[in-house]
């Protein structure tokens, strides 16, 4: 799903206009973003959870030159998925999926 999905689903379901479901999603990303920006987590239940992590400086390897890179000290942001939306996505796997292979053995 992409943003404009998103907002057109929520202009659907809540009966709000394309132009002010676009305002809210945007001030929900809007607040999300800030949020972790601060280091602050965002848990929103049965969906799942949004923190930063630090990450240390390394040593990385150019893929062309095969040469060390340095790479600074980061944080990203990680994404936890909560029981309630592992569970519901666990329950479709009789759907079709893109982008990978849904088997639960080891032929590839």
């Amino acid at each position: 799903m992409t943003k404009s999905e998103l907002i057109d689903a929520m202009a659907e379901r809540t009966q709000l206009t394309k132009g002010r479901a676009e305002q809210v999603v945007n001030c929900i990303f809007d607040a999300m973003t800030e949020a972790l920006e601060r280091g602050e987590g965002i848990e929103i239940r049965g969906f799942g959870s949004f923190t930063v992590r630090p990450y240390k400086p390394y040593s990385g390897r150019n893929p062309r030159t095969g040469g060390a890179v340095p790479v600074a000290a980061k944080r990203l942001p990680f994404f936890k998925v909560g029981k309630d939306l592992k569970d519901v996505v666990n329950g479709s796997r009789h759907l079709p999926i893109s982008g990978g292979d849904d088997r639960d053995d080891d032929r590839g």
